[in-house]
Formats: C-alpha cells, structure tokens, sequence
C-alpha cells in the first residue's frame, strides 16, 4: 500500500493531466511499484528503469565515465545527468532521478555517509535538485526517500 503523501501526489498529477517516469539507482525500481500502486497509476505513470549498476547509467542512460569518476556515481551532477536522459527517453512532464547510498560499500564518505540521497526532478516548471541524509535501515531509507519525492513534487506542483 503507497503512503498518503504519494497517493496525494499521485492525485495531483493526475489532475493536471501529467505523467511521471523515474531513473532509480538507489530506490530500484521501488519508486515505479509505489506510484504503480495508486488509483490514477494508469493515467499518470509512464515507467522507469532502474540504473542501480553504473553500466547501465553509462550504456544506457548515456552518463558520461568521466562525469562518474570525477564525481561518484552517487551524486547531484550524475542525477541531473540521469533525469536529463530519461526525460528524453520518456517524454515525461515530471521526471524524477534518484540515486544514493543506502547501505555501506559505496562511495561513503564522511561528507556523503550511507543515507545520503540526490534528488533530481524535472518538471514543466522547476528543475528540483535536492540532497538530503536519511537514517534507518536500508529500506527505511528508500521508503522515505520515496515520500520526500512525492513532497518535492507537490511543492513544486503547488507553485504553479
């Protein structure tokens, strides 16, 4: 069952007559599965594809290797590079990119520790690049990672 925020979003979008596709490293395709699960998913969810292993992020979504090596593939330059690409791929309104680090093994630091997640998220008006930190375990993360998306959205969306 989606939370409330993303059933809410999902009602929003629908309302303008918009669609939402996803580019999902850190959350996996589980971004997709909790809009896909809303009343208006037909209306409004347009797909997805998970970019979880750098190969795909530099194959098929096209990410520079150089932009990876310089800045990891968890981070705001290669998330803005990735809802760029699946914006084109999808001819979506909204196009949200995630990628982050939601268990140790990556490129943690002490700057960017596991919980770190970037957000971009295009839209017909606003460009949204957001960073936060969240603490639980791995799915925690994810799951409020997930709502934050939908939060980031409506904001967006109530602008208009």
């Amino acid at each position: 069952m989606p939370s409330e925020i993303i059933i809410k979003c999902s009602k929003a979008i629908a309302a303008l007559n918009w669609n939402i596709a996803f580019a999902e490293s850190a959350t996996a395709g589980r971004m997709s599965a909790e809009f896909s699960m809303t009343k208006e998913s037909g209306k409004i969810l347009r797909g997805g594809i998970v970019c979880y292993e750098v190969f795909v992020k530099q194959q098929i979504l096209h990410v520079p290797h150089n932009v990876i090596v310089k800045y990891t593939a968890e981070s705001a330059e290669v998330t803005q590079i990735l809802a760029q690409q699946a914006s084109q791929i999808f001819n979506s309104k909204i196009t949200v990119a995630i990628t982050g680090l939601t268990t140790s093994g990556g490129s943690e630091t002490k700057e960017k520790p596991v919980g770190t997640i970037f957000f971009h998220i295009l839209t017909p008006n606003d460009k949204i690049s957001y960073r936060k930190v969240f603490k639980g375990s791995d799915e925690e993360i994810v799951l409020q990672a997930i709502d934050k998306t939908a939060e980031l959205i409506l904001e967006s969306i109530a602008a208009i």
